[in-house]
């Protein structure tokens, strides 16, 4: 059954189209990422975040969702590490 769907779509989808190509995530944090990643480094929960820039929980784990997607980590710590790695935070020795 699927084979025969794939020959009847091929019969109808000239060979030469092609899917419009997908848009790439940009690879660069924007300014509002930028603040909540320091605010992390920083230490600061969520909702600590959140309080202090004024916007929900859930804007601020949208945020650090979106980070970690362009980053492509899957926790805190490797975050903070490629952002360190990458010169995107400072460490500051006292």
């Amino acid at each position: 059954m699927l084979r025969r769907r794939q020959k009847l779509i091929r019969r109808m989808v000239p060979a030469d189209i092609q899917p419009p190509p997908r848009a790439k995530r940009p690879e660069s944090l924007t300014s509002r990422e930028q603040e909540i990643l320091e605010l992390i480094w920083a230490g600061f929960k969520n909702k600590e975040v959140g309080q202090r820039l004024k916007i929900s929980v859930k804007t601020v784990e949208a945020h650090r969702a979106n980070m970690m997607k362009k980053r492509r980590v899957s926790n805190t710590a490797q975050l903070l590490k490629t952002a360190i790695t990458g010169g995107m935070i400072r460490i500051r020795v006292a």
